[in-house]
């Protein structure tokens, strides 16, 4: 709420046209009082949310939380799709160099699609409309993204949230005041890591080509989004096709519907499960997620393309894996330990590796 109360702020002085949109920025952050304030609350405030959704996500997958709450987690995932779009659609506005070139990789992806980019666009290239048309998303789908919000809460509370003992237990702590308290003592925390992000780091998570002219010209040397877009970017950038690239960047996260497959699955198996082989195999599926932050940031090179492939592979068998009913538990673990050594024979003969398909 707090952040699209400053986007309201921030909306009232940009001018939405490709010839003022940086420049109308600019006189909001040197002109307008505390209006660099507003700037870097709203841009800073973006890569918290990020930080703290998937801390959540993360909780939620090692808890088994989709087994019990399986609305909860259906509108979980809903929410995390709009978020990734409204935070899109607001880093275009500024219409920086990072920021153009950006929305062209990414509208370009839809030319398979007759007619579909000039229809979004408004035209064959980011003009005007285009800019219009995004801050009109980008200012009304939080309102939708609230409603999911609410939607997401009751679900949660209709049956009562999941802890470490399993949601069938009566051993639990009220919400008053004990868990009020200690949220108000990491919220407090996070607002002391906020206010001193953007006081003193201020444009230290975004990438500093962004800070220039939009040229339509001038290439940048390396198109990358920001860091919270990079596990999907290093997806995209690993599949050499554009349509394929295009079905990665979408189902790497609509696959975590898959895990409400696991309703069949019986309550012995779930409790077994999360609480013996949980912390192991979900080790390696966030080591394969930091790794796709690393390698969405590095250069298009012949390794880091050999890597983010396999990676790619990996990322989906693991979520197969974690979703699937396993009927004996050392079948899960030598599938485990055998794909580790086929991933690192494979990483050892990378040379052999073809990387152009």
């Amino acid at each position: 709420m707090c952040t699209k109360l400053k986007e309201t702020e921030t909306a009232s002085f940009l001018v939405h046209s490709r010839l003022a949109e940086y420049f109308s920025l600019f006189f909001l952050i040197r002109e307008v009082y505390y209006g660099w304030c507003l700037r870097y609350f709203h841009s800073s405030g973006v890569s918290f949310v990020f930080l703290f959704v998937f801390l959540h996500l993360g909780r939620a997958m090692f808890y088994a939380s989709y087994f019990y709450n399986p609305n909860t987690w259906f509108s979980g995932i809903i929410i995390y799709f709009f978020l990734m779009g409204i935070a899109f659609m607001g880093y275009v506005l500024p219409l920086g160099q990072m920021s153009l070139w950006g929305v062209t990789v990414i509208t370009n992806l839809l030319s398979p699609f007759p007619s579909l980019v000039e229809w979004l666009c408004g035209g064959y290239c980011i003009h005007n409309p285009t800019l219009k048309r995004f801050f009109v998303f980008h200012f009304l789908l939080p309102f939708l993204l609230c409603a999911f919000l609410l939607f997401h809460i009751f679900s949660l509370h209709f049956l009562s949230s999941n802890n470490p003992l399993r949601n069938s237990t009566n051993n639990k702590i009220a919400f008053f005041p004990f868990i009020i308290s200690k949220d108000l003592y990491g919220k407090i925390l996070v607002l002391y890591l906020y206010f001193l992000q953007i006081h003193f780091g201020f444009s230290s998570l975004s990438h500093p080509d962004n800070a220039l002219e939009a040229c339509a010209l001038l290439t940048p040397l390396h198109i990358v989004p920001e860091w919270y877009f990079l596990c999907q970017y290093a997806m995209l950038k690993a599949v050499p096709n554009k349509n394929a690239g295009f079905i990665i960047l979408f189902t790497s996260i609509f696959i975590l519907f898959y895990f409400m497959r696991s309703l069949s699955m019986s309550f012995y198996f779930v409790v077994k499960t999360s609480s013996r082989f949980n912390g192991f195999y979900l080790c390696f599926w966030f080591l394969s997620f930091f790794s796709f932050i690393w390698i969405g940031g590095q250069f298009p090179v012949d390794n880091f393309l050999s890597y983010a492939r396999i990676l790619t592979l990996y990322y989906y068998l693991l979520i197969f894996w974690l979703s699937l009913l396993f009927n004996n538990f050392f079948q899960l673990i030598l599938i485990l330990i055998v794909s580790c050594l086929v991933i690192f024979i494979v990483i050892l003969l990378k040379d052999l590796i073809v990387v152009d398909f």
